[in-house]
């Protein structure tokens, strides 16, 4: 059998055409695989200055909370007590029963209504 020049040209470009793709895949893969290891590199810049950053707001915290005056404590408002609430009713039981003494010295009541109104006024009726 006899070997066609065309047929080891295109054995040749096909077995080439092979190896450049390969290679090509390989590259794309390594380059990718470069990337992601570049991003994660960053990644973890970026989290590791966040945590620096966070670290030094603390701190500061911690310093001005030091070097703070204590917060003022202020006393509670006085308590005042209510009036009494027996003295007026103390004072408008006094004045009925002067009232009624007046009335009794005038001659307008007798001394036994005088003694029931008094009692009646006493007994908070």
């Amino acid at each position: 059998m006899r070997r066609r020049p065309g047929r080891a040209i295109a054995r040749a470009a096909v077995g080439t055409a092979v190896i450049a793709g390969t290679a090509g895949a390989v590259h794309h893969h390594q380059e990718q695989k470069w990337a992601a290891k570049d991003n994660a590199a960053y990644q973890d810049a970026a989290t590791q200055q966040q945590l620096a950053d966070q670290q030094a707001q603390l701190e500061q915290l911690q310093q001005q909370q030091q070097y703070a005056p204590p917060p003022q404590q202020y006393a509670p408002p006085p308590q005042y007590a209510p009036p009494p609430a027996a003295a007026p009713a103390q004072s408008a039981t006094m004045q009925q029963l002067q009232q009624l003494a007046q009335m009794h010295d005038a001659g307008i009541l007798s001394d036994a209504e005088f003694a029931s109104a008094k009692q009646k006024v006493l007994s908070g009726g």
